[in-house]
């Protein structure tokens, strides 16, 4: 997940090494950045995950798995991005989609506004560059849903470009190091500082790579660091990363399928998440709100189909917590949509909908 938090640290010096000598062999300093860079990169070399978008120097590839990774971690997003690689494998191919076909390609990453933003530059880029990436992190920032980050990322990784990029991970690995906080600007001068002019992109992934897998949020495995011996914090742990309240919730949804077809409903075009997904009709208490009917006039069939329960799902969206009731049971027509089963994969449905219509089986 490229936006972590990241964690406080409580100077309490370290037994091993006294503080003053690690900070004197600082990378910050002309004499500790060339050992700190081989030893980092050497560590990468060896130890790095086998991900897909490491394999590449392509822009358009490294462009979407940054976008992909903005507020998903590395596991959700790997089978996604070789399924929508595969679906759009060039930023032609993606400027020329519709947008219900993005999204429906995005489906289960979630934070649909990335896809539609992905669209939407794909489109700048085939218009206004000819279909090809531009080469600097400057020009790259002028495009759409295309941050400093993410520019810096691409501009470094396919083009070699001397760029730091700094998320949650860099941004927790720089403060250990040095051993106090850093504002925005300072911790952007320090990565800058640190980099490697001769392999910028491995380095930034390999700074990303630390603080994913070694320095970690809590129990971080200093004995494991390759840059342990220039570390003012080394051993000591961080406070816990506030975690903010997670708000439960619990609804009821009809998953009724008939003929080939299954009936979904779209949200609004203006709705707060997910606009203009498609989803299956959910209610939030079986007793008062079917969709459709009221209490006092549903008919003991009615009754009974809302009581047929299914099965149970749990699911998160950001902070909450949903409890999901689903009725295998007809539910009122006169709402949503009747879509073909064969045409889904088209259609842009919430990642809930899709985890439903996986266990029964529809897709």
């Amino acid at each position: 997940m490229r936006a972590l938090a990241s964690a406080a640290l409580t100077p309490t010096p370290s037994t091993s090494t006294p503080v003053e000598t690690r900070l004197a062999a600082s990378p910050a300093s002309a004499k500790g950045l060339p050992a700190f860079r081989r030893a980092l990169l050497t560590w990468y070399d060896r130890h790095r995950r086998d991900l897909p978008w490491r394999k590449t120097r392509d822009p358009y590839r490294i462009w979407l798995s940054e976008i992909m990774l903005q507020q998903t971690r590395v596991a959700a997003v790997l089978e996604h991005y070789r399924l929508f690689h595969e679906r759009f494998p060039n930023v032609r191919a993606l400027a020329a989609a519709s947008e219900s076909k993005v999204l429906a390609a995005w489906s289960g990453l979630g934070y649909y506004r990335r896809a539609r933003m992905l669209r939407q530059c794909a489109r700048e880029i085939v218009e206004l560059h000819r279909g090809r990436f531009p080469k600097n992190s400057e020009a790259l920032q002028a495009l759409p849903g295309i941050g400093r980050y993410t520019a810096a990322a691409i501009a470094s990784i396919a083009f070699d470009e001397t760029a730091a990029v700094v998320d949650g991970n860099i941004e927790r690995v720089l403060q250990r190091l040095v051993g106090s906080s850093l504002t925005a600007k300072q911790t952007w001068q320090r990565a800058q500082s640190h980099l490697s002019s001769s392999r910028p992109g491995d380095f930034n992934q390999a700074m990303m790579e630390l603080g994913a897998t070694v320095c970690t949020p809590r129990q971080p495995k200093c004995g494991m660091c390759p840059v342990r011996k220039w570390c003012a914090t080394q051993g000591e742990a961080p406070r816990p990363v506030p975690v903010p309240s997670q708000i439960r919730k619990e609804i009821w949804c009809a998953l009724d399928q008939r003929g080939g077809h299954v009936l979904l409903v779209q949200r609004p075009g203006k709705a707060s998440l997910m606009a203009g997904m498609w989803e299956l009709p959910q209610w939030s208490e079986p007793s008062r709100r079917m969709p459709g009917s009221k209490p006092a006039s549903r008919t003991a069939a009615e009754r009974r189909k809302i009581t047929a329960l299914w099965r149970t799902f749990r699911h998160s969206i950001t902070v909450t917590d949903y409890t999901v009731h689903v009725i295998r049971a007809a539910a009122p027509a006169a709402r949503g949509n009747w879509i073909p089963i064969a045409k889904l994969s088209d259609v842009p449905i919430t990642g809930l909908t899709r985890k439903i219509l996986k266990a029964g089986g529809i897709i």
